[in-house]
């Protein structure tokens, strides 16, 4: 697991536990990818399937939501835009994924096993939830279906 991460996250609880706002919890865990990092970690994919996998999520979320609306996402994802690039520079995404079956297209696309893919997307509403909590993630959510 990625010590950076792990630090970074510990960092984090005691800025939880004195309420701290919600962006300078942001500020302190962005420079360390933790939804990557979790990703890698809960479920044993390799950093560029993390990165294009998400990036694929991203995607699919930003073709079925208003820009307004996407921006919320991708404020809450600590380099949205990177994984938006990762996914079409990795393979995974190579037009409009339209629907899940396109998103499952595209993890398969990155060597992700079937098993795998159907613990990504929930894994990703989590951790946007943690961060932005149930309405950036119902919103996520949403767009995924």
């Amino acid at each position: 697991m990625n010590r950076r991460w792990i630090l970074g996250t510990l960092a984090a609880l005691p800025a939880l536990a004195h309420g701290q706002s919600l962006d300078s919890l942001k500020s302190l865990l962005s420079s360390s990818d933790p939804i990557v990092g979790g990703l890698k970690s809960t479920l044993g994919v390799t950093d560029n399937q993390a990165q294009g996998g998400l990036g694929s999520i991203l995607t699919l979320a930003q073709e079925h939501l208003a820009k307004g609306d996407f921006d919320k996402i991708a404020q809450v994802v600590p380099g949205a835009q990177k994984y938006l690039d990762a996914a079409k520079k990795l393979g995974a995404v190579t037009g409009p994924l339209k629907n899940s079956t396109g998103l499952n297209s595209a993890f398969s696309r990155l060597g992700i096993a079937p098993e795998t893919a159907a613990k990504f997307t929930p894994t990703v509403l989590d951790a946007v939830g943690k961060v932005g909590g149930d309405s950036v993630r119902n919103l996520l959510a949403g767009a995924l279906k």
